[in-house]
C-alpha cells in the first residue's frame, strides 16, 4: 500500500463563536491510501483544543505503519482489534501492545491522536468498501443506508442575526437547531434562544454552552431553558468533574448530554446510566469502531447516543453518517458551515444527512474524475506520488498557519 497527504484550508461561511473561542477557518489534512489501483480517503482537521496543528497531524500520519500489511483488509482488522485501548493526553489513543502506529503509538512512543486513528480507519474503510463493491454501512452490518435529521448550529451572535438564521434554516427544511451559549451574561443566551424559538417555532432546539457554566449557574438556568422548549443541553458545566455532572443530570429538568467529559470508552463507562446522553465524535474517540463500542456499552443503560463532529469537509463527516442509525441525536453539520466544501456525497443542505449506497464512504472530491481508477475512486492526481507508509513523499498544498482551530460544531 502507498499513501499521500494533502493539506487544504477550510474557510467558514461566517465566523462561528462559541463560549471559548471564535473560528473562521481551519486546516484539513487528507490521507489517500492506494492499493492495486483503488483509493481510500480520510480526513483529520486541526484542533486548538486537542493541540493538533497541521505539522503535528502530518508527523503522526508519517508514523502509521501500513506498508507491513499485504492488503488494506488486514490493516483494517488490526486497527479494529486495537481499538480497545485507553486515552493518552490531548485526546490521543494509547494502546497496550500491538503494532506501532496502527495500535495507537508512534515510533517515539507518543500516543497517537484519536483524530489521526479515525482518519486512517476512514481511509481504510473507504478502500476496503470500494474493493468489495459495498458501502461502509454494509461493512458495519447495516442493511440500509442511514438517513437522519441533522442539527444545524447557530453560534453566539446578535438576536436579530440568530432569528434570521433560524427562519432561513427552517425554510430550508431543518427540523433541529443547536444554539451555542455561554456568554458572560447568561441573559444574552436566554434572549437568543427566545428569539430563535419565536422565529422558528416548529424546530427542535438543542443548547450547547461548551462547558461555560458552573454548577450553580446550571441549576439556575436549566429550568429557564426548559420553559423555552429546549430539548436537551450539551456539556453545560466545566469539564473535569464527571461526578458533579452526573449529580446535576440526576436532578435536571432537561436531558444533559456529556461531550467534553466523554472522550473515550472509559469515560462512557463512567457516565453510562448517569447522564442522559453522550456526544460521540469520531475524531475524539478514535473512529467508527470505537464509536460502535461506546454505542454498545451505553445501550439499555438509559444513556443515549448523540453523533457529533468537528467543523470539517464532507470527507471528514461521512464516516459518522454511516453510523447515524445508532443515534438519538445527530449533529453532523460541520460541512454545512463551510464557504466551500471540497467534497460531496452526504447531503445535509435540506436538514437531512444521507449515507451513500456507493462503494466505500460514497464521497466524491469536486473536480476529480474517479473513472481513471476503475470506478473505485481515484485521488484525482492531486497529491503527488505517495510513498510506502509510514508516509514518504508527502505532497501538501501550502496554507496559512494562522487562525483559530477550535472544535466548533
Amino acid at each position: 500500500m502507498k499513501a499521500s497527504l494533502r493539506t487544504a484550508r477550510l474557510e467558514l461561511t461566517e465566523p462561528l463563536r462559541i463560549s471559548r473561542s471564535t473560528m473562521a477557518a481551519r486546516d484539513a489534512v487528507w490521507l489517500t491510501i492506494e492499493h492495486e489501483g483503488s483509493y481510500g480517503h480520510g480526513e483529520a482537521v486541526t484542533s486548538l483544543y486537542y493541540g493538533l496543528d497541521t505539522a503535528t497531524l502530518q508527523r503522526h500520519f508519517n508514523d502509521m505503519e501500513l506498508s507491513r500489511f499485504a492488503a488494506p483488509e488486514d490493516a483494517l482488522e488490526t486497527l479494529r482489534e486495537g481499538q480497545g485501548g485507553q486515552r493518552g493526553p490531548g485526546g490521543s489513543v494509547g494502546r497496550r501492545g500491538g503494532a506501532v502506529g496502527l495500535r495507537g503509538r508512534s515510533a517515539n512512543g507518543d500516543s497517537m491522536p484519536a483524530a489521526v486513528v479515525a482518519a486512517v480507519e476512514a481511509a481504510l474503510l473507504d478502500l476496503v468498501g470500494k474493493r468489495a463493491g459495498v458501502p461502509v454501512h454494509r461493512l458495519l452490518g447495516a442493511p440500509a443506508a442511514p438517513v437522519a435529521d441533522t442539527a444545524r448550529t447557530i453560534g453566539i451572535t446578535s438576536p436579530g442575526h440568530a432569528a434570521d438564521e433560524a427562519r432561513r434554516l427552517a425554510a430550508s427544511g431543518f427540523r433541529i437547531v443547536k444554539v451555542k451559549a455561554g456568554t458572560p451574561d447568561p441573559e444574552d443566551d436566554v434572549e437568543r434562544v427566545r428569539v430563535i424559538r419565536d422565529a422558528a417555532p416548529g424546530v427542535r432546539l438543542l443548547l450547547d454552552p461548551n462547558g461555560a457554566w458552573n454548577i450553580a449557574q446550571a441549576r439556575e438556568l436549566l429550568p429557564r431553558f426548559a420553559e423555552l422548549g429546549v430539548e436537551a443541553v450539551e456539556q453545560p458545566v466545566v469539564p473535569g468533574d464527571p461526578e458533579s455532572f452526573a449529580a446535576l443530570a440526576e436532578r435536571s429538568p432537561l436531558p444533559l448530554i456529556a461531550d467534553e467529559d466523554a472522550v473515550d470508552l472509559e469515560d462512557a463507562r463512567r457516565l453510562a446510566g448517569r447522564v442522559h446522553g453522550i456526544n460521540v465524535k469520531l475524531a475524539k474517540c478514535g473512529g467508527v469502531h470505537a464509536a460502535l463500542r461506546i454505542a454498545g456499552l451505553i445501550e439499555g443503560s438509559g444513556t443515549e447516543l448523540m453523533l457529533g463532529c468537528l467543523t470539517a469537509s464532507t470527507l471528514g463527516i461521512a464516516p459518522a453518517v454511516h453510523l447515524a442509525d445508532h443515534a438519538r441525536w445527530t449533529d453532523l453539520d460541520g460541512h454545512l458551515l463551510l464557504a466551500r466544501d471540497p467534497w460531496s456525497g452526504i447531503g445535509g443542505a435540506d436538514g437531512v444527512v444521507r449515507a451513500s449506497d456507493r462503494p466505500g464512504l460514497g464521497v466524491q472530491e469536486h473536480g476529480v474524475d474517479e473513472s481513471g481508477a476503475g470506478g473505485n475512486g481515484g485521488n484525482g492526481g492531486n497529491g503527488g506520488d505517495g510513498g510506502d507508509v509510514g508516509i514518504e513523499g508527502i505532497a501538501c498544498d501550502e496554507v496559512d498557519a494562522g487562525g483559530e482551530y477550535e472544535d466548533v460544531a
